[in-house]
């Protein structure tokens, strides 16, 4: 299956290049999964139809998914919650305000990735497309399950030498040691939970198969927070193959106000083409209607692409290496 997933500072379009992705693939004849992983959803108004945390079908091939966050994080934190809450709650704070603590920023979203494993064990889908959310928010999202696995390593450890063989037994003849001591089924939770999230971080940095296209305005804030993102990404071991430069004005457009814009772009795409160059930089004009609807979006995607394959890898190689001295 091939994964493709997009990202981008909020609001340069990258849900409109992931919509119109999805269409072209799917008119090509691969049946094309789209989901949207970022909590603000727009998917919904690219394709004008109602979305939900399941499959929808949109068009021959296409399906297109906004998940919900929470639903996944209930179904997969569920044991561990309960019993970090049931902690936090013998300590006197209260059930809710303990429910609330048991759940680490952006742990909703990284649930939701436990999807892509999923969708690929199903081999119902060619392509998979990810919508995510804007650019610091997918770096970390991307990042937590490496980040996150000397904890498992600790967990492992302390199960097998420490609550096997001493704190289990003792808990069962004392009440309050019984609060405090997570039950095997709470430490097999963490175990699954994490061998997921390590299944989900294969597959997405499998370098045959799943590939990261930037997408940017020519402006100088995205400019910087993109390269921030190239860097990152391929320090974690993500491939990048594509950058997309959104919402270009046109080349002979010269009213007074637009025209002192488009050399300010021409400026930054000189700049975008110095600093992300020997990636493939996809030059997209800024339309004068909005980017709704499958005929808009097949129409972005000739734009994007022209008449290249958008499942093949645009880039091959690796923009940015890291070597240790």
């Amino acid at each position: 299956m091939r994964v493709i997933t997009f990202t981008g500072k909020g609001g340069v379009g990258k849900t409109s290049i992931s919509a119109a992705t999805a269409v072209r693939l799917s008119e090509m004849g691969l049946k094309t999964l789209i989901m949207s992983t970022d909590p603000a959803h727009s998917l919904s108004d690219s394709f004008e139809q109602k979305l939900s945390s399941e499959p929808s079908h949109i068009m021959e091939n296409l399906w297109a998914i906004e998940v919900n966050a929470y639903d996944d994080l209930k179904k997969n934190w569920h044991a561990v919650q309960a019993y970090y809450s049931k902690l936090l709650t013998v300590q006197g704070i209260p059930p809710i305000m303990a429910d609330e603590m048991t759940v680490l920023p952006g742990m909703e979203e990284l649930f939701s990735l436990m999807r892509v494993k999923r969708y690929k064990e199903m081999g119902k889908y060619d392509a998979l497309i990810l919508d995510t959310a804007p650019t610091g928010e997918t770096l970390r999202l991307l990042s937590l399950p490496e980040a996150m696995n000397w904890g498992v390593k600790l967990a492992r450890t302390v199960e097998k030498f420490v609550l096997k063989p001493v704190a289990r037994p003792l808990s069962k003849m004392s009440d309050k040691l019984a609060h405090v001591v997570p039950s095997e089924e709470v430490m097999q939770s963490i175990d699954v939970l994490f061998e997921e999230l390590d299944g989900v971080k294969e597959i997405l940095t499998d370098a045959q198969t799943a590939s990261v296209r930037l997408v940017m305005n020519p402006e100088k804030m995205v400019i910087k927070e993109t390269m921030r993102a190239l860097t990152y990404l391929n320090l974690y071991g993500f491939k990048v193959d594509m950058v997309a430069v959104n919402k270009l004005l046109a080349e002979d457009e010269d009213s007074g106000y637009l025209e002192k814009w488009k050399k300010i772009q021409q400026r930054y795409l000189e700049e975008i083409e110095e600093a992300f160059t020997p990636l493939p930089i996809k030059k997209i004009k800024m339309y004068d209607d909005e980017v709704v609807g499958i005929k808009a979006l097949e129409r972005l995607a000739r734009d994007v692409y022209g008449d290249e394959n958008p499942a093949a890898m645009m880039y091959d190689e690796t923009p940015i290496q890291f070597i240790r001295h």
